[in-house]
């Protein structure tokens, strides 16, 4: 575990990559430490645009957060982190993740054993990014694969992209971090509790491991302005939301299973219409600056740091500003 609390951020390719390269700018002088760049099918590519937001920044860390390995073979998933890497001086992170189950539907895919393919995806790219020739047969398969280049760092990190108990207890056994797809203390509270029962698998040579809340975050000066923006994220969290959570949370059934129905006929205005009040309390954290820093420090007591995530805010630089006015109330700064 580490001290200082992790102030990460989430940067939505659905601008151009120099306008979200100017937003990471921006966060890099905000405080932020690390910014990841969510991976959907209809947004611009990632990796692209990890690629300007090096050119435009000096010390925030990069990377995909998260990727898949399902539309993309795992092997180039590595080259393509490894590139960030290069051009970033040694400033890449690799936020991967089994995706999201309704996105995948609509591209024809079917999310197989994706604890083992993610397991089996940072293994097989730390031992590429090693230098390493790699043969392996399991949920994908490579034949005598390496990489023409050699990225500058010594190690690096892997945040796994998590929600369900198994996943979570995975990633504090075997990656560098976690990235806890949730919002709620309670939520997070009890992810807490599987990484725990990971951690006391972990080997020691693995080092530190940071357990992060990758809190869906919609703040402004106005409250419902807010939590009007916050609705398409929600819908997705909603759509991906196992039923312990619901139940959890007391959240209908009937209601979330509509919000996943129409995600995966791909009908994105129904689907984010038919996320209720009751659905942005619990999946985001939504508010005024204020209301955000209250419930950034109640995140805190269950993990290491907080990525602020999509959609941010409807104006995405005051945005910025707020939440890390946010997270410097929170953290006692």
């Amino acid at each position: 575990m580490t001290d200082a609390p992790i102030r990460g951020i989430e940067l939505t390719p659905e601008h151009p990559p120099n306008r979200i390269a100017s937003l990471a700018a921006q966060a890099e002088a905000e405080g932020f430490d690390t910014a990841f760049v969510s991976s959907h099918y209809f947004n611009r590519d990632p990796f692209v645009t990890c690629s300007k937001i090096a050119e435009s920044t000096d010390e925030i860390r990069i990377g995909p957060g998260v990727v898949n390995p399902y539309e993309t073979h795992p092997v180039r998933l590595a080259a393509q982190v490894a590139t960030v890497d290069e051009v970033s001086d040694g400033r890449a992170v690799f936020g991967v993740g089994a995706g999201d189950r309704s996105s995948l539907s609509n591209l024809g895919i079917d999310r197989d054993r994706p604890l083992r393919r993610v397991l089996e995806t940072f293994d097989v790219a730390r031992d590429l990014w090693a230098g390493e020739t790699v043969t392996h047969e399991g949920t994908f398969t490579a034949n005598d694969a390496s990489l023409n280049l050699e990225p500058p760092s010594e190690r690096i990190p892997v945040y796994v992209g998590a929600q369900g108990p198994h996943m979570l207890r995975m990633s504090a056994k075997h990656a560098d971090g976690v990235l806890i797809n949730a919002s709620h203390p309670a939520d997070l509270e009890w992810a807490g509790e599987q990484i725990e029962q990971g951690l006391a698998d972990r080997p020691d040579e693995r080092g530190s491991f940071e357990s992060l809340a990758f809190a869906s975050t919609s703040v402004a000066g106005d409250e419902e302005t807010a939590r009007e923006a916050a609705r398409p994220p929600v819908a997705f969290i909603v759509g991906g939301a196992a039923d312990p959570v619901l139940e959890r949370h007391d959240i209908d059934p009937d209601a979330a299973a509509a919000v996943s129905e129409a995600l995966e006929r791909g009908d994105l205005p129904d689907a984010f219409d038919r996320v209720t009040a009751e659905m942005i309390d619990v999946f985001c954290i939504a508010g005024t600056t204020e209301t955000v820093a209250a419930r950034f420090e109640a995140a805190l007591e269950h993990v290491d740091g907080i990525v602020v995530g999509s959609p941010l805010g409807p104006d995405l630089e005051d945005a910025i500003e707020r939440a890390s006015e946010a997270l410097r109330s929170a953290c006692g700064d």
